[in-house]
């Protein structure tokens, strides 16, 4: 359902708790801000098929948002909160937004990139007004707190990014289904079947909003009619406290989480407790087998994995007792029919390494202005296979392991990075001739971002320099994608075809590294 259902079955129950202010949003408040604003947007001219963009920290307000979009027909896009206001930008104004959500907190982003935006009028502030923005507060209560009188059920537009390093956005089309129906609250059920899920449940959500798994989860929470508990910040012991104080039942965390877990003192971890804990699950990244071993023997078996992307077009599902039968793999699919083919197409053998297809009844997702990109993702021959550069094979038991990402992707933390963005931001440095970006081995990121580069003939390779390259990554990208270490190099192995060949040069300093 959705939390009109719930608002008048449980009107003073949490939807929303955050965790270090402990502000607590009920079902019916949560109701009536979202009608609130989808008012708004229906009075200044919004449709559905239209879209909206928010900019925030992990707020309460996030699910207002989304629950406006959601009850008026709308699509809504989420900015990754550590993005440079052009890259913000760049989202808002690709994805066609004509509504711009942010917060005062954001302001520093959100201010700058105004003048980047002028097709989306509608701009406003929550906590406060900056130059340019309307106040969010006062905005939303000149409108009544009622039901539009049709309420089409809207979905995310989330940004993916690929081999070009610009973002894309993920469009499905709308199913035409009222927000009261409950055969839209797909995500309902996915959580009631997979993680047995109900009314009852308190999920802890340690992730950024903005991320598809952070917003989507939490939010199947709602349609659950259950209580979502925020970190406004990811803090492993903070993590454990809040398991105890408010009895969480569920959560979902990248394996960079329990890697802190695990580092936790045994006696700080056993402080806290985790009795209440029924379902902890993770993905977006691999997981060191013995990391793994580790937390199932800590919180008992009850850690499971599912492997999936922003574009769903497949899903797979491994609970901890298949896991320490089949240690490293991801599961067997839930979502999709895998195939494993070569770079011609030609479907491999049980065991063999390939690109990983999933086969869909329908023709899958479309990146939103990109048709190329969309025809890329698709198989040679059928149209609703599509793959996402994901490498790896499947065992004789139908268990599908991952080995590798065909485009190379840098995944820290369970964020993934893309070398292109990086690559493209210092090639612009006059000091610059050629750079090649990877990522290397990091204990607890899975991956940190290492740079290679090529100088100016003429210019020396120095510690000086690549301090001075540094401060020109952060001042073009956001702080997470400034590589960590950059070498130089006389002279880069490029390919004759002029393709930069980093496979080998990742693997030497990988070997280096061993």
């Amino acid at each position: 359902m959705y939390p009109g259902h719930f608002a008048v079955i449980t009107p003073e129950k949490p939807a929303v708790v955050m965790g270090r202010s402990r502000e607590v949003v009920t079902y019916r408040e949560l109701d009536e801000r979202s009608a609130r604003l989808a008012q708004l947007l229906y009075a200044r001219g919004l449709r559905p098929g239209d879209k909206i963009a928010l900019l925030a920290e992990n707020h309460p307000r996030f699910y207002e948002v989304y629950w406006a979009a959601m009850r008026s027909g709308l699509y809504m896009t989420t900015v990754n909160r550590y993005l440079a206001p052009a890259e913000a930008a760049y989202l808002v104004s690709d994805s066609g937004a004509t509504a711009f959500f942010t917060t005062a907190q954001m302001a520093p982003t959100a201010v700058p990139l105004l003048e980047l935006i002028p097709d989306c009028p509608i701009r406003l502030m929550t906590d406060g007004v900056a130059d340019g923005f309307e106040s969010y507060e006062a905005a939303l209560a000149t409108y009544p707190a009622q039901p539009l009188a049709d309420q089409p059920r809207g979905d995310v537009m989330l940004y993916s990014s690929g081999t070009t390093g610009r973002p894309k956005g993920i469009e499905r089309p709308l199913r035409g289904k009222q927000i009261d129906d409950p055969s839209a609250a797909t995500m309902a059920t996915t959580l009631r079947m997979l993680l047995g899920m109900d009314e009852h449940s308190v999920y802890l959500c340690p992730a950024p909003l903005y991320h598809a798994a952070g917003l989507q989860w939490s939010s199947g929470t709602h349609e659950l009619g259950g209580t979502v508990v925020v970190m406004e910040k990811f803090d492993a012991e903070e993590f454990m406290a809040l398991v105890e104080k408010d009895a969480v039942t569920h959560t979902q965390v990248v394996p960079t989480m329990l890697v802190r877990l695990m580092k936790l003192a045994p006696e700080v971890r056993e402080r806290y407790d985790h009795s209440s804990l029924e379902c902890v699950l993770h993905a977006a990244a691999p997981c060191p087998v013995e990391v793994k071993r580790q937390v199932i023997e800590w919180l008992g078996p009850i850690v499971h994995e599912y492997f999936a992307a922003t574009e769903g077009n497949g899903m797979t599902f491994i609970s901890a007792a298949d896991w320490l039968e089949h240690p490293g793999s991801v599961g067997r699919p839930m979502l999709g029919i895998p195939h494993i083919c070569d770079e011609s197409g030609a479907e491999l053998a049980v065991g063999e390494t390939g690109l990983i297809y999933f086969e869909q009844e329908h023709t899958p997702f479309e990146y939103h202005g990109d048709p190329e990109k969309t025809r890329a993702s698709r198989h040679p021959e059928h149209d609703n296979w599509s793959a996402l550069g994901d490498i790896g094979y499947v065992d004789r038991d139908g268990y599908i392991f991952l080995t590798d990402r065909k485009a190379f992707t840098v995944i820290s933390g369970g964020v993934n990075i893309y070398p292109a963005e990086i690559e493209s931001c210092l090639i612009m440095h006059p000091s610059v001739t050629d750079v090649a970006v990877f990522g290397l081995p990091d204990p607890e990121m899975g991956e940190y971002v290492h740079a290679v580069v090529q100088p100016a003939d003429g210019v020396p390779g120095s510690p000086e320099l690549a301090e001075e390259l540094l401060r020109y990554a952060r001042e073009h990208l956001a702080r997470y994608k400034v590589p960590r270490v950059i070498d130089f190099r006389a002279e880069l192995p490029r390919l004759p075809t002029g393709k930069l060949y980093k496979q080998g040069l990742r693997d030497e300093y990988r070997k280096a590294m061993a």
